[in-house]
């Protein structure tokens, strides 16, 4: 491959990464913070790029330019793919085949008052009732969001994916559900469950990791999130 091909596709992944951080693209391949490093990167790309065709051009005559084999552009297939086919969020397999990453926090922020329904991620729900005993989720209407996976033997749970920085780290974090449970649940469904705190525990059957289960009162289907990873399941 000649400085012209390698210009070509260098300019052509620095175009994809802007594509992806002005979009929701980039959310399938790293968290939401690094959206600034995907755009810097995919600039400094095409600036390099177009600096190198510029020197190419001024340094080189016309005529002293070789020909590059024409296999050499099938390397930007996979660039080209990046733009037009993003993969889906990781879901209910990557799940069942992973344990529970639920980690003890730090501490547990005190939660807002009131009698409107409390809305808890996935992972604080699970910390919080694990490693608090539900101290602050007793008699509180809760509000929880994710997506459904099933168990060998068919038990549902509903989980989130986490991420340290890139979706090639991302685990899930889990939690049990029983009480009124709708009678068909389809994996990486999403849905938004509403419930109370329950003291009972399970234990992840990949891992042995702990489950908190949550009684559910309604459960209703909704869209897959701007964001399908939790930025939260470690904090």
């Amino acid at each position: 491959m000649n400085r012209l091909a390698q210009t070509a596709l260098l300019f052509l992944l620095g175009a994809t990464l802007l594509h992806a951080g002005t979009t929701d693209l980039y959310l399938r391949y790293v968290k939401e913070g690094l959206r600034p490093l995907v755009l810097l990167a995919g600039a400094v790309l095409v600036v390099t790029a177009a600096a190198t065709l510029w020197y190419d051009r001024r340094g080189t005559p016309a005529h002293d330019h070789h020909r590059e084999p024409r296999v050499s552009w099938l390397l930007t297939l996979p660039v080209l793919a990046l733009i037009l086919v993003a993969p889906p969020a990781l879901g209910s397999y990557s799940a069942a085949h992973t344990g529970t990453a639920l980690t003890k926090p730090f501490g547990f922020p005190a939660l807002p008052t009131g009698d409107a329904p409390l809305r808890l991620a996935v992972a604080d729900y699970a910390a919080r009732a694990v490693y608090d005993d539900g101290r602050a989720l007793h008699h509180r209407e809760l509000k929880i969001t994710g997506f459904v996976t099933l168990d060998r033997t068919g038990a549902p749970y509903l989980v989130r994916m986490g991420l340290n920085c890139c979706a090639a780290d991302a685990q899930p974090v889990k939690i049990a559900l029983t009480g009124n449970t709708p009678p068909v649940l389809s994996p990486d469904t999403w849905l938004e469950v509403t419930g109370t705190y329950s003291p009972r525990r399970t234990e992840d059957p990949v891992n042995n990791g702990p489950v908190p289960y949550l009684e559910v009162t309604t459960a209703r289907p909704v869209p897959t999130p701007h964001d399908p990873y939790d930025e939260t399941w470690n904090s």
